[in-house]
């Protein structure tokens, strides 16, 4: 059965709703700056940070951490423009993340249950008085779309009528310290697909997107999450198969039996690999002249957040009929030459085709189509 997108909220250092970020995407504007807090890393970096006061204005001063604020904040928001009933045993919640509380080892809660993802799950499925037990989602990089893909599959296997799908991850120092052992950030705001890329910069927020299945509470464009897959290649602990070998099984296995996409919206981390390994994915898929952009360089990597946030800015592009430019591209310089959006274009778009690729060669991919 056709799962449709219900509801949905954005928040980064570039807004708090999908339509605040979208607009500051397409003017060019970037939320990553230098970030110089001791709390993150001894020395400055380049980051993209979410306003806390603004956040506690949403979801005041309370037992919640900035991380469960975050989740809380994004859920509420697009529950708040939703028809459903998040109450109902036909609801369920979905929580994408890849760290959770993880700065709470480094306190006097490190043996607090908080420090567990379940429990990250419980809070927010009890703030909604949701009755069903919250799913948990945490596969690296991939997390947000990953719960998109699971949602849907719930919901198509008459599970559930409605899923709530919330992706979020806060900065800490655990985060910071994890990507400087790699050498992975670089010193300026990430560059993805351009020759002089040299890494990432790191980004908080939350995202959620509501699903359901009842296409008459849909308004405007209905947005159809049509199809996705999940693969690994079991390449390496951290680095992706160099050929892309995982994400083309994912790529063939979610547009098979479907017309090529209209654009991709690119995992896109500007680190050499991850950039290289994409290109050739997407070329051995025939799709090197579709349209292709990253996200990346507007509010940095969200990590669990990540595909859950480019999803609906990918799904505001098929709404507005534009493509969005890749920010930080100067000089294309990727192992196969693949089609990257350098300037924002008005073009008609009836499907999108988002990516992602995560540490442990895991790899998602999901289509999505408008329908008028």
């Amino acid at each position: 059965m056709p799962v449709y997108i219900e509801s949905h909220n954005v928040i980064t250092s570039l807004g708090f709703s999908t339509k605040e970020n979208f607009q500051n995407i397409t003017n060019g504007k970037t939320g990553i700056l230098q970030v110089s807090d001791a709390n993150f890393w001894d020395n400055p970096f380049q980051a993209s940070l979410v306003n806390k006061e603004r956040l506690n204005q949403i979801i005041p001063d309370s037992p919640f951490t900035h991380f469960e604020k975050l989740m809380l904040a994004s859920a509420k928001l697009a529950i708040e423009s939703s028809s459903i009933n998040v109450t109902s045993n036909d609801t369920l919640f979905i929580l994408s993340t890849t760290k959770g509380n993880v700065e709470l080892l480094a306190t006097e809660d490190k043996d607090s249950e908080k420090t567990y993802l379940w429990n990250s799950a419980k809070v927010l499925a009890n703030y909604f008085n949701n009755p069903n037990k919250c799913q948990v989602v945490s596969s690296a990089c991939i997390s947000g779309l990953m719960a998109i893909v699971i949602g849907q599959r719930f919901i198509d296997a008459g599970l559930y009528n409605n899923v709530v799908v919330v992706g979020a991850d806060a900065l800490s120092k655990f985060i910071v310290a994890g990507f400087q052992s790699f050498h992975s950030l670089s010193t300026e705001p990430c560059k993805p697909f351009d020759k002089d890329r040299d890494g990432l910069s790191l980004g908080e927020g939350a995202g959620t997107i509501i699903l359901t299945n009842n296409e008459d509470i849909i308004k405007g464009h209905k947005i159809e999450v049509k199809q996705g897959a999940i693969s690994n290649d079991a390449n390496h602990i951290s680095g992706p198969s160099r050929t892309g070998e995982g994400l083309l099984i994912a790529i063939n296995n979610t547009i098979f039996n479907n017309v090529k996409p209209d654009f991709i919206s690119a995992h896109g981390t500007a680190t050499p690999y991850n950039d290289d390994m994409e290109s050739k994915a997407i070329s051995r898929a025939n799709l090197a002249k579709v349209p292709t952009n990253s996200m990346k360089g507007y509010f940095g990597h969200t990590l669990g957040a990540a595909g859950v946030i480019e999803s609906l800015i990918g799904i505001e592009c098929m709404k507005n009929n534009i493509l969005l430019k890749t920010l930080g591209l100067k000089e294309q310089g990727v192992a196969e030459d693949i089609s990257i959006i350098k300037e924002n274009e008005k073009r008609e778009i009836k499907n999108m085709l988002k990516l992602v690729s995560g540490f442990g060669g895991c790899n998602a991919a999901a289509l999505f189509i408008k329908h008028d």
